[in-house]
């Protein structure tokens, strides 16, 4: 039976390959689901790792990264049996694959075929250990798991900036705080299950206005906050690191960019008023400031 290090090797390399065609449908996440949770030695917690890989496209030079680490880690024939079926089975779900996805698909299971395995279970040196330093020096979004299962908005904001060249620089402190403030933001534009338009435009100017971002980092930010507040966020978290990295007078002006953005498609909903309740008792704000900060949104624009 392979071992879990194989498994985890394996399902990344199986995620990297249904990226090739640069899209992953859901019939393919399923079929990585069905496949990883069926592997021996695959658990629930390991599936999380994986869930990295499944969040934005893989391109060649993390790919070949993960193919190389696959490889190095077979022992056994069977370890290359396993590993060449499970693409296979990946090329099932998606019927018929796509030019890309079976190119890509044929050149790992080459790979993996021609790779020699000893009785001690080392990779042996050759054609992988020539391209080590390539290997190296290529992508590893691993090394941000823990803001990816942590501070999801962060990591993505973080990544998304990455690779636009007009982007001015922002040190990560103040970005970790304006992807908080973001996330907060939409949380009270979602308490009605919907982000509109005009709120994330309102969300956008919030954040230009009172972090003196540019128009790019705000946007990056009032998207990836939109999309992952639908998701289970922990709002405990949320609060917590936001309450941790600002002052007791940034906080209460923060009130009023909260109620910034209710308003901003005409009016603020008893639903969203309650929310910014919940998050200034969260950030340890008195009842009397969150008052303070209602009071000063007209009464015709407020249901209470």
């Amino acid at each position: 039976m392979a071992d879990n290090v194989v498994i985890m090797s394996l399902a990344k390399v199986l995620v990297a390959a249904a990226w090739a065609d640069g899209q992953i449908s859901n019939d393919e996440i399923n079929s990585l689901k069905d496949l990883t949770f069926h592997l021996p030695g695959m658990t629930a917690a390991d599936w999380a790792q994986i869930e990295i890989y499944i969040d934005s496209p893989v391109e060649e030079a993390e790919r070949a990264r993960l193919v190389a680490e696959l490889e190095a880690t077979l022992k056994t024939q069977a370890d290359k049996d396993l590993a060449l079926q499970a693409l296979d089975y990946l090329l099932k779900s998606d019927t018929p694959p796509g030019a890309a996805e079976q190119d890509i698909v044929d050149q790992i299971k080459a790979d993996i075929q021609n790779a020699k395995v000893s009785s001690w279970g080392r990779f042996v040196h050759g054609r992988t250990a020539s391209r080590s330093q390539t290997v190296q020096a290529a992508p590893n979004r691993e090394l941000f798991m823990n803001d990816f299962i942590n501070n999801k908005i962060y990591y993505d904001v973080k990544r998304e900036l990455a690779s636009e060249s007009d982007s001015p620089h922002i040190s990560d402190g103040e970005l970790r705080k304006l992807s908080l403030a973001g996330g907060l933001l939409a949380r009270v534009a979602y308490s009605d299950r919907l982000v509109s338009n005009d709120e994330s435009q309102a969300i956008v100017a919030a954040l230009q206005k009172h972090w003196g971002v540019s128009a790019v980092e705000a946007g990056v930010v009032a998207k990836a906050a939109a999309a992952n507040i639908q998701a289970d966020l922990d709002y405990y978290r949320l609060t917590r690191a936001f309450f941790e990295t600002t002052s007791e007078d940034e906080r209460v002006r923060f009130l009023d960019v909260l109620f910034a953005v209710t308003t901003s498609d005409g009016q603020a909903s008893y639903e969203e008023v309650e929310e910014i309740r919940q998050i200034a008792s969260g950030l340890l704000l008195t009842h009397q400031q969150f008052i303070e900060a209602k009071l000063k949104v007209p009464a015709g624009l407020r249901d209470n």
